[in-house]
């Protein structure tokens, strides 16, 4: 932990850290918010399914768009547009009565306009640090990220259940708006200039690393968004179970970034920790009560914060710093694509099945992507004695001083 502190000291990183999540904190409650909303008006989950999907897919598009942007026009100009566009299509989604086609379409230009500060935070991390502190502070981020999944769908629940979806919506917006303006207001985001990438756009993605973490990002998301519907629908109608499912979710995935963010990142790490999400994932269906989910979950919280914080380190040790903003645009698009196809999976199975359903679509996720990371090993570099910093490009770039 006494190198984590000495991390937070750095200047600049609490701040920008904290920024970041809370203008991301709306990415774990939006999705509850919106299915409840959903639900409830048309009385399916499947119909919330779709709007779940349609958002995604929005933010899987524009992922590597706005992160390409962001070295053409600059990071605050293409973040203060998209934070605009977004809060609109977030009001419209919680208090304009719509049909359903309207709702996806409202939804889908939300994902679209969703600000990306994902890929600007990432981008600004290895001018913070020096090359050592890099893969701790990946680490550290992806840990502190859960935090967003621990009180996120704890007041998400409570917000939606007991007072209103709507109430839920509007407050995930507001802390969207203010978070964001605290982050373009940071220092930071002035004063790196990511260059402008000279390679068309995708050509990333034939960078092996890349490609593996996308994919099995994909893989990831997608199970922890079937899950997510699967764990709403056994319990969201009746009270905060759900909420308090998926918070103890998270702080099991905050405590296993914490503690594996020390260790070497040899060529199988990622594949590791992919099975220890798909051995809890697996556990889930035996009982669908509140302690045995419980227990399923944190087996595989264990696991998502180190493989995230892995995919991350492995994405900015194999690429040029002015093809980063991009390469996370795509991790991110890879992993709102799964969002999408597990959660609208996940629904119709549920409208069949009942709620294991859920469960059974996260299982099958969470296996196809362990069996990727094994498959394609090969593509993992091994940063054992190396440090993650991208590669450095031919022109000077601004640092912080």
């Amino acid at each position: 932990m006494s190198g984590y502190i000495d991390l937070l000291k750095t200047r600049g990183v609490a701040r920008i850290i904290s920024a970041q999540l809370v203008a991301r904190l709306p990415s774990g409650m939006l999705s509850l918010a919106f299915l409840i909303h959903i639900e409830r008006i048309f009385d399916s989950y499947g119909s919330a399914g779709l709007v779940l999907a349609a958002t995604s897919v929005g933010q899987a598009v524009a992922g590597p768009l706005t992160s390409r942007w962001m070295g053409r026009l600059g990071m605050r100009p293409v973040l203060i547009t998209t934070l605009v566009i977004c809060a609109t299509g977030i009001a419209l989604i919680a208090f304009a009565p719509l049909p359903l086609w309207g709702y996806m379409l409202v939804a889908l230009i939300t994902g679209l306009s969703n600000p990306p500060i994902q890929p600007a935070v990432r981008t600004i991390y290895p001018k913070m640090v020096t090359s050592k502190q890099l893969t701790p502070l990946f680490s550290l981020d992806a840990s502190a990220q859960e935090l967003i999944w621990i009180s996120g769908p704890v007041v998400t629940v409570f917000l939606a259940l007991q007072v209103s979806p709507v109430v839920a919506i509007a407050v995930a917006g507001s802390f969207l708006v203010l978070g964001g303006i605290w982050f373009i207001s940071s220092p930071e985001v002035g004063k790196v200039r990511i260059p402008p990438s000279k390679n068309r756009i995708g050509v990333v993605l034939k960078n092996r690393a890349v490609l593996l973490a996308t994919i099995t990002g994909f893989l990831m998301i997608g199970s922890a968004a079937a899950i997510e519907v699967g764990v709403v629908a056994v319990f969201g109608e009746g009270g905060a179970e759900a909420g308090l499912l998926l918070g103890i979710w998270a702080i099991a995935s905050l405590v296993g970034g914490l503690s594996m963010g020390h260790l070497p990142i040899g060529p199988w790490a990622l594949t590791r920790r992919l099975f220890i999400i798909f051995v809890g994932m697996a556990m889930a269906p035996f009982a669908l009560e509140f302690w045995w989910l419980a227990i399923a979950l944190i087996v595989a919280g264990i696991g998502i914060a180190p493989a995230l914080a892995v995919m991350f380190a492995i994405v900015s040790a194999s690429v040029k710093f002015s093809a980063t903003a991009e390469a996370y645009g795509w991790l991110g698009t890879g992993q709102l694509i799964g969002a999408a196809l597990g959660s609208a999976i996940a629904g119709f199975v549920i409208d069949d099945l009942g709620p294991v359903g859920g469960f059974y679509t996260a299982i099958a996720f969470a296996l196809a992507a362990t069996v990727v990371g094994a498959l394609f090993v090969r593509w993992h570099p091994d940063l054992r004695g190396r440090d993650a910093s991208p590669l450095p490009d031919t022109e000077p770039v601004a640092t912080i001083s």
